[in-house]
């Protein structure tokens, strides 16, 4: 009996680890890729590229233009347009984005997007060059986005090695401006993602928990302007019309808006009033961040901040008030869904546990306007593993991520061009 259990359990486990087992060649040749991954990213690194570096932005959009040139696609570069959705810190010239298109001989049509700006000021890279110190690589946007740049060109070149053709088109778009809530580049992502039967953002997932993000927060801002009259603060404060007192009343009557149920937040985040002492302040000025979980909530927080605005404490002074939409929410479709139980699969192939986030934690994405006018799976933090986005000293990816997480993309963009998985129309 003991003997039967014994073989019985023997080719049991052969099924396990015949079912675990990554696909070959796939796994081979993206292994081969870490190194001139991480080369890769040196260069990316390498650049400033902060979201108002126009000459840095200018840079590493050429770099990355180069190198997908060289995989074979179809590049050019698109400059802001008309189609331009500014805001009050939107500056006049964005960084221009870089659109790739690879034809195959198939129907399926495949969009993967990063992004190639940061949140770093010029003269930062020199006391925070690229560094590999054991699993971790660290720089200056290096998890937040440049990895997913470097993850893409990767991804393309094990797919050419692979002589793997069998999309219909697998569509590259980088873009200058996602720090800036991409006020240039939101217009072309929904455009595109409505063209495309599957959309893959390449942000990086979280050091602590590998996962993929299946629905993100919607944010939007308030911006409310104070406009009083100057005058003595000693002498003559009472011909003046006191912009800060304003303030100060208004933001105390919209300081309650955030709802915990529904999943807003509203929260005054930045406040600037008058310019001495002794003058009383002639203008005012905060902002208030909001986080939503449904795009109509946008409609209820801009209603009731308009509405409280209407009372006002100070006689003759204007109040202005402002409601910009930065970024939708990500809203986990049946289809997203899908593919991403699917995506779990594949990575169980490598014997790891891909996470599925279908909770936003807080922080918005350029896969929200993917999303926008379609119903086809976009899927979130496909990117290596990072820790440390905006922390100036602690950016890092996990190296160990890189080999799994190219596995992971170009197996669903083999699996999504032959028909194994759904994927939209």
């Amino acid at each position: 009996m003991k003997k039967l259990l014994f073989v019985f359990c023997a080719v049991l486990g052969n099924c396990v680890i015949a079912v675990a087992a990554p696909q070959e060649p796939v796994f081979s040749v993206v292994q081969k890729e870490q190194g001139p991954y991480l080369a890769t990213l040196k260069e990316l690194v390498s650049i400033e590229s902060g979201s108002r570096n126009r000459e840095g932005l200018d840079r590493i959009s050429q770099l990355i233009f180069n190198k997908l040139k060289s995989l074979g696609g179809q590049v050019e570069f698109i400059e802001p347009g008309m189609s331009m959705y500014r805001m009050h810190d939107t500056p006049d010239n964005p960084g221009r984005m870089v659109k790739a298109e690879f034809k195959g001989s198939g129907k399926k049509k495949i969009l993967l997007i990063a992004h190639m700006d940061t949140v770093y000021l010029k003269g930062m890279l020199a006391k925070q060059p690229f560094r590999i110190d054991g699993d971790r690589a660290y720089g200056l946007g290096i998890s937040d986005d440049k990895q997913g740049i470097a993850l893409i060109l990767h991804t393309i070149e094990s797919l050419k090695k692979l002589k793997v053709n069998d999309y219909g088109k697998v569509t590259v778009l980088i873009n200058g401006d996602e720090e800036i809530s991409s006020p240039a580049a939101r217009a072309y992502f929904s455009k595109l993602g409505a063209e495309h039967d599957v959309t893959f953002s390449c942000e990086a997932s979280q050091a602590k928990s590998d996962r993929i993000a299946l629905t993100t927060a919607g944010i939007a801002a308030v911006n409310l302007n104070i406009t009083g009259k100057a005058s003595h603060a000693g002498s003559a404060p009472e011909l003046g019309r006191n912009a800060l007192d304003e303030l100060s009343y208004q933001i105390q009557q919209m300081r309650n808006l955030s709802d915990a149920k529904e999943g807003i937040k509203m929260n005054w985040t930045l406040a600037t009033a008058g310019t001495n002492r002794n003058v009383i302040p002639a203008s005012a000025f905060a902002t208030a961040d909001v986080r939503v979980m449904k795009k109509d909530d946008f409609d209820v927080v801009e209603r009731e901040v308009r509405e409280r605005v209407k009372t006002q404490q100070t006689p003759d002074v204007k109040v202005d008030i402002g409601f910009e939409r930065r970024r939708p929410p990500l809203v986990t479709s049946p289809q997203s869904l899908q593919m991403a139980e699917y995506a779990k699969k594949v990575y169980a192939e490598l014997g790891r546990d891909l996470v599925l986030g279908t909770v936003a934690t807080g922080g918005g994405t350029d896969a929200a306007f993917a999303a926008l006018d379609t119903q086809n799976p976009v899927i979130e933090s496909m990117g290596v593993q990072g820790f440390g986005a905006h922390s100036n000293d602690d950016e890092y990816i996990l190296v160990s991520s890189i080999t799994p997480r190219m596995y992971l993309l170009s197996r669903l963009i083999i699996d999504i061009s032959n028909g194994k998985v759904g994927s939209g129309n």
